[in-house]
């Protein structure tokens, strides 16, 4: 076996990024509910790291993701602890790796007598205490160990009996375990409210399921329409396989999944997997694969678990659906900060249970590798049953006048040359009043990751700029009920209501309006740097690029573009007149601390919490989490499998402590404030 000072350099920092990357995106998609990759994507990043920790064991650390089951419980609801652990499943992506599934199985325990089918539901894992029958308590997966305490919005969920309807031969305390999903329907017509009020979309019904059942108002939650699958019961008695526990909650009054099967062969499951492929679009909810259980209870323990997943069950992910369909036009459109993006104008195709129009192409270079044109054949793909995207052209249909696709020299809306710097991949419009970037600054600015005003959506913008009612971000706090009378689809009670959502937007947190600005490079982590460092606007606004360039977590890249525009006309314009109109960005809250004014940076693994975890610790007693290292940084935190930051830090010659110099310095601090009265929850 190798050991630890054998694993190359290389090796080693690949498996650091790629554990960053994993737990990234599982925060992403298990506490925020905003995935940024596709769940695909997200299965092959995880497969990556674990093969790589298959390969070097030494590497695995406790903390791995491979080593957990979920991401960690959100801060607004009570962490309840599960009865057993929620594991996750192991993935298979073709029936090959389904077929190798059971001959481990069959390695381990000789012949099984029968699996058990069940759809995957794309939902959000929940488990449901009963205690004497009476429900008590449900509870999120969280990390698989600890989860949320959501009773009050899942006691809305109508499938869910309050009372067992024949509980006798139960254990006194049950926790049932299924997926809260959200129906294709009652999804299509959230979406539709909140497009017509100008709000953001959810992505997905699981996105939109997971939002309701972590609303803070349960009233909200009984609206949204949630159902509930059931799956599992712990204790299991008197069932003895999973087919009986299927019979078993259905008898109890849960709703269970109609569409399972019991197999006994490999060429049974391949059967129900290709059965399913197509027909899980009819279906009323989202499925995205199956899972596949040794039945026996019995056979699942002498099998066990292996870290975070079970030796007898396995989730076969279906492939993305695909469809043929022609490219009629590739067209370009500009974003806020003059960036132009090629799209593909398609002739519409349903994909995926919904009709697909256009499909990003990223950039030019993206264009010519895949070598797309207009008149082309292509397949289509939706990356994680969400993002239409082109799979590649089916090159013996293209016709023999289809020509390579060229960017255009000048910006469509505006009509200026366009600039494509040296590294860059994507062409701009340089031109600042162009009215592309001008609508979607606005867009920008209104959004919910800027100053969040409730039911500016984009029809209402682009009016508000069709008829000369709003030029830029500073013109919104001017509006007026008689001018948004003139507009399409305003009575006076919508035009009233949409005034007082722009007033009461002037007053907001200062790193939300430096966001809002949508200053280059400058996304929101960005933001609540800049806005704890500076204070106010004024003082970020005066501050030179040397001042903000050495701001820790900003750099010279960020400061010599940021000043660039708080120098520019159009940047001093803007601001003086959002200045005028009232709109306020009110300074941070500063925590006073025993760590107030300290940059503390973390690296490695922490074994007794998680990094962010870590960083609020940190910041209630006053400190700064930083990402980088230097001169400025007070301390650096090493945990397992410590790198570059650990040596720079060794360099400079800044303070390092590990992690049980670390817990016992917060606990020692924290006391310290505690007895102070500044007590932490």
């Amino acid at each position: 076996m190798t050991t630890a000072t054998e694993i190359p350099e290389e090796v080693r920092a690949h498996a650091q990024e790629l554990r960053d990357s994993v737990n990234h995106h599982a925060e992403r998609y298990y506490v925020l509910d905003e995935p940024e990759i596709s769940d695909r994507e997200y299965d092959l990043l995880f497969r990556e790291l674990l093969d790589l920790e298959t390969r070097y064991p030494a590497l695995q650390t406790p903390d791995s993701p491979t080593q957990r089951v979920g991401g960690a419980p959100s801060e607004a609801f009570t962490k309840v602890r599960h009865r057993s652990p929620m594991l996750s499943l192991n993935n298979a992506f073709t029936p090959d790796e389904v077929a190798e599934f059971f001959r481990r199985v069959e390695r381990i325990v000789g012949a099984v007598n029968e699996y058990v089918c069940e759809l995957k539901i794309d939902g959000l894992a929940m488990s449901l205490t009963y205690r004497d029958g009476r429900f008590e308590r449900a509870a999120t997966r969280g990390n698989g160990v600890e989860g949320e305490d959501v009773t009050a919005n899942v006691r809305t969920i109508r499938q869910i009996p309050m009372l067992l309807r024949d509980p006798a031969g139960l254990a006194p305390e049950v926790e049932v375990r299924g997926e809260v999903y959200m129906p294709k329907a009652v999804f299509a017509a959230l979406n539709a409210r909140l497009d017509e009020a100008g709000k953001p979309l959810y992505a997905n019904p699981r996105n939109a399921a997971a939002g309701a059942v972590r609303q803070l108002n349960p009233s909200i939650t009984a609206k949204r329409g949630l159902r509930m699958w059931i799956y599992q019961v712990d204790p299991a008695e008197p069932a003895r396989s999973q087919a009986e526990v299927l019979d078993l909650v259905a008898s109890l009054g849960f709703p269970v999944n109609p569409h399972r099967r019991a197999v006994r062969s490999i060429q049974d499951v391949v059967a129900f997997l290709e059965d399913w492929k197509d027909r899980r679009h009819d279906l009323d909810y989202e499925t995205d694969g199956v899972v596949i259980k040794v039945s026996s209870f019995a056979l699942q323990q002498e099998l066990g678990s292996i870290a975070r997943s079970p030796r007898w069950a396995i989730a076969y992910k279906f492939p993305p659906e695909e469809r043929e369909t022609t490219v009629l036009d590739i067209a370009v459109q500009v974003g806020r900060t003059g960036a132009v993006t090629p799209v593909a104008i398609l002739e519409p195709v349903v994909l995926a249970g919904s009709t697909v129009r256009r499909s990003t192409l990223h950039n030019e270079d993206e264009v010519a590798r895949r070598d797309v044109r207009i008149g082309d054949t292509v397949l289509v793909h939706k990356a994680g049953d969400v993002i239409p995207e082109i799979e590649r052209v089916v090159l013996e249909k293209r016709p023999r006048s289809a020509k390579p696709w060229r960017m255009p020299d000048h910006c469509p809306a505006c009509d200026t040359q366009l600039v494509r710097e040296p590294g860059e991949a994507v062409r701009r419009c340089v031109n600042p009043l162009c009215p592309a970037q001008r609508l979607e600054r606005i867009l920008h600015f209104a959004s919910r990751g800027g100053m969040n005003i409730d039911g500016l959506g984009p029809a209402i913008v682009e009016q508000l700029i069709d008829h000369a009612y709003v030029a830029d971000a500073g013109d919104l706090f001017g509006v007026t009920r008689e001018q948004l009378l003139t507009l399409d689809g305003f009575a006076e009670k919508s035009a009233d209501n949409l005034v007082r959502s722009i007033a009461s937007r002037r007053r907001v947190p200062l790193h939300q309006l430096i966001s809002a600005l949508g200053l280059p490079h400058v996304g929101s982590q960005t933001a609540v740097v800049l806005a704890r460092h500076f204070g106010s606007l004024e003082r970020l606004v005066d501050a030179s690029e040397e001042e903000i360039r050495d701001v820790e977590g900003v750099g010279p890249i960020v400061g010599e573009r940021l000043t660039a525009w708080l120098r520019s006309k159009e940047g001093r314009d803007l601001l003086d007149r959002l200045a005028r109109t009232g709109v306020v960005g009110e300074p941070e809250q500063r925590t006073a601390g025993p760590l107030a004014g300290q940059a503390w940076v973390l690296t490695g693994s922490l074994d007794s919490m998680t990094r962010p975890q870590a960083e609020e610790r940190i910041r209630a007693l006053g400190g700064a989490a930083g990402s980088s290292v230097s001169r400025k940084t007070d301390t650096v935190v090493a945990g397992a499998s410590a790198g570059s930051k650990l040596e720079r830090a060794r360099a400079l010659k800044v303070r390092v402590l590990d992690e049980g110099e670390f817990v016992a310095e917060l606990s020692r601090l924290e006391e310290g404030s505690s007895g102070a009265g500044d007590s932490r929850r």
